[in-house]
């Protein structure tokens, strides 16, 4: 039937975007090498309006152990560095009137394993949401008139099949994140 159809695609489609935002999310959180997507979530103060940091300056990664944020405006630079610090990133920017320069420090065993929890915890948030489309997606197939029993559980064995990989490619994410982290 085509309404089943419709609840199939529409349950792929929002577990994909869910897969994507644990990406996104998992990206944020640093592997001990600078990466610029780790200022994503900073808010700059620009001329008394929340601005993305990606929106007043440019971001580099010259080596492993380095950012630079180069703004776009010389003025903005005592703003930008006071933004990272609020951010709570752990990170200690400083400036040489040009750009904001941020070392990034080593990680110790104990911030390692803060991350892999914030990472558990960031993956498992994903699966639930994973789950709770399954559920929705589940009871909006059982209201579906006229749809006979045999379409609607091969419809809701399709739903699992899509959970289960869903789940599966989370857990993919997170064992890479993970492997990230634990590198020394």
């Amino acid at each position: 039937m085509e309404e089943i159809e419709l609840y199939l695609d529409e349950a792929r489609d929002t577990m994909s975007k869910t897969l994507t935002h644990v990406g996104q999310e998992l990206t944020k959180i640093r592997a001990g090498k600078a990466n610029p997507s780790m200022l994503d979530g900073v808010m700059v103060s620009y001329y008394g309006a929340n601005t993305p940091l990606n929106q007043v300056a440019s971001t580099t990664s010259p080596d492993a152990r380095t950012l630079f944020v180069k703004p776009w405006e010389k003025s903005m630079i005592q703003e930008i560095e006071k933004a990272i610090m609020n951010a709570n990133l752990g990170l200690n920017p400083q400036n040489d009137g040009q750009q904001v320069i941020i070392n990034i420090p080593m990680l110790t065993e104990e911030r390692r394993k803060q991350l892999v929890k914030q990472v558990n915890q960031e993956c498992e948030q994903g699966k639930v949401s994973i789950r709770s489309i399954r559920k929705e997606t589940n009871e909006a197939l059982k209201k579906i008139k006229g749809a006979s029993e045999d379409d609607v559980k091969n419809a809701e064995t399709e739903v699992q099949k899509l959970t289960d990989d869903y789940s599966a490619r989370i857990d993919a994410l997170q064992k890479k994140k993970e492997a990230e982290i634990m590198t020394v």
